[in-house]
């Protein structure tokens, strides 16, 4: 009998593109985002100022008539250098700035969806600076099968009159994008993140790690878009 990889299984849990944001949103309507360290026009923009870094986002969704620029899962940023949140360690290898998720660059306020059908699990306002800000984690079930969802820097009511355990429906609506004043001082966005196991933590988990950890989380935290099944161009 072979074995399914986690990757596998998720694969198999949605047929199509599947919505994670406003339910109006289109296919069409995304659009790939590097924000690598790669990028040499995002070398140009002070990735600090979450002003300037929004501004970054819009004209390039303007450029390209889009409405949400998405992409990060493994991908190595510069943006982390601003927070000690990531660089606390003098050991290159131990600074976290490789993404683990996939972040989906929006207007403020656009609908969040649950991705699949599960439960609450737990939220926090991570309010580090840098941090996820107000953060919903869902858990799902599937052939006997729990893993986890994590829709980071969401508004601050997204989490009012939460209850933990209460169920959530696939393209539930379950928050709204945070401004960057509730975010974690970022331009608005999704950073949305599958897990496999949660070690025991509540309301939080790694979203970006360092090149000495990353086997780990690569393995327990695959690509969203095994689910989303957005297309690559």
């Amino acid at each position: 009998m072979e074995t399914t990889t986690f990757s596998e299984f998720l694969s198999q849990l949605t047929s199509g593109f599947t919505q994670v944001l406003d339910v109006n949103l289109k296919e069409e309507d995304y659009i790939v985002i590097d924000l690598s360290e790669d990028n040499v026009e995002l070398g140009k923009v002070d990735v600090s100022s979450s002003r300037a870094f929004s501004n970054y986002i819009a004209e390039y969704l303007n450029a390209f008539g889009k409405k949400v620029a998405f992409g990060g899962y493994s991908e190595v940023r510069k943006l982390y250098k601003r927070s000690e949140l990531f660089t606390a360690s003098e050991d290159e290898d131990s600074n976290r700035n490789i993404h683990l998720g996939l972040d989906f660059w929006a207007d403020a306020y656009t609908d969040v969806l649950a991705v699949l059908d599960g439960k609450i699990h737990s939220f926090n306002d991570n309010t580090n600076f840098g941090d996820y800000g107000p953060t919903i984690i869902l858990e799902h079930t599937f052939e006997e099968k729990k893993f986890y969802s994590l829709y980071g820097h969401l508004s601050r009511a997204s989490l009012e009159n939460l209850i933990p355990g209460t169920s959530i429906k696939k393209g539930e609506k379950i928050g709204q994008l945070g401004t960057a004043e509730e975010n974690g001082d970022y331009a608005p966005h999704l950073h949305f993140q599958i897990i496999e196991e949660m070690k025991e933590k509540i309301g939080d988990f790694p979203g970006v790690t360092s090149r000495r950890d990353l086997d780990f989380y690569l393995q327990n935290c695959p690509d969203p878009n095994y689910l989303l099944k957005l297309r690559n161009s």
